[in-house]
Parts: C-alpha cells; structure tokens; sequence
C-alpha cells in the first residue's frame, strides 16, 4: 500500500488545517487508517484513526478539534484540525493497516505558532 499524504503547513494558533492521505489501493480492503505525529524529541503518537466498520479514534489532546473522515470513492482519509495549537506542532505521517501489516506515508510538517 502507497499512502501519498498532502496538507500540512505554518498556522497561527487557533487556525485550521487539513490533511488529506490516499492510499494506490481500495480503503474497502484497508484494515484502518489514520494518522500519526511526532514532535521533536518525543515518540510518535495517534492522532486519529478510522477502522474498516467506520469507527472511529482519537488521541484526548485532540478531541473536539480533530475529524477524521474517509472517502472510500477516493481511496482517502481527510484530518480536519480546528483550534490548533502550538502543542499541535508536529511531523504528522499518513498510517494504514492491511493484514496486521503497516504502511506509512511521508511525514508532512505542521507548524502552529502562537
């Protein structure tokens, strides 16, 4: 599975962003996709993720700011982020799981400043 992630980019706090991931397969087959961050000098993290039946994810840091939703037409899943803050500042990375197997996209930075 190729995940080819896009979005990302500087914002003020309290601004948006979306990022979007697509995957060179159908999602139907897709176990679930998400994505993932990694700030500096820490381990990566959840961020949002939505399993094949449609349920959904979240880390607590994001809840109620964050949506992640998927477009099986396009083979893609979209991260809505609303309220960011400076803490939101990351390397965020497209994730799918296939048969207990994950695949990672590029990472694609997200600066908010304050």
């Amino acid at each position: 599975v190729h995940l080819q992630a896009f979005g990302g980019g500087l914002v003020q706090a309290g601004g948006s962003l979306r990022l979007s991931c697509a995957a060179s397969r159908s999602a139907f087959s897709i176990n679930s996709m998400g994505w993932y961050r990694q700030a500096p000098g820490k381990q990566r993290e959840l961020v949002a993720r939505i399993i094949s039946g449609g349920s959904t994810n979240y880390a607590d840091s994001v809840k109620g700011r964050f949506t992640i939703s998927r477009d099986t037409a396009k083979n893609s899943v979209d991260l809505q982020m609303n309220s960011l803050k400076p803490e939101d500042t990351a390397v965020y990375y497209c994730n799918a799981v296939l048969a207990l197997t994950q695949y990672w996209g590029h990472g694609t930075l997200v600066t908010v400043s304050s």
